[in-house]
């Protein structure tokens, strides 16, 4: 199958914008990790030598094109708390302001643990 003029332009529209976001990110993230001391904002977790790659820049308004200079719209993240930070972020958009578990019209009922105690006291005795 031939590509036609169309699809062409879309691929390089494309490629780059790609290549522009690569160069944003590596941008401020280099800025961050100028600002920043090396720990997770999060776990406080310490990150150096090659685990420094694990360290994300974190926009807090989740808004990637707003980088101030003064790094104030980021914070550093761990690869891990950084996944949670947007799953909260995605659970918010689809639950309402309240996370789940929170203060939702629907909750869950179920409590698997709620004889337990009593259970291991009767083991006890």
């Amino acid at each position: 199958m031939q590509k036609g003029p169309d699809q062409d332009k879309q691929e390089k529209l494309i490629a780059d914008a790609r290549r522009n976001r690569e160069l944003r990110e590596k941008d401020y993230r280099e800025q961050a990790l100028k600002l920043y001391p090396h720990i997770c904002s999060r776990c406080g977790r310490e990150f150096d030598g090659k685990k420094l790659r694990e360290l994300t820049v974190h926009h807090k308004d989740h808004n990637h094109d707003f980088n101030p200079p003064d790094g104030s719209n980021w914070e550093l993240l761990c690869l891990y708390c950084h996944d949670i930070e947007h799953q909260e972020y995605l659970d918010q958009g689809s639950f309402g302001t309240a996370k789940p578990g929170g203060d939702n019209t629907t909750r869950v009922t179920h409590k698997p643990f709620a004889a337990l105690e009593a259970l291991l006291k009767e083991k006890k005795t």
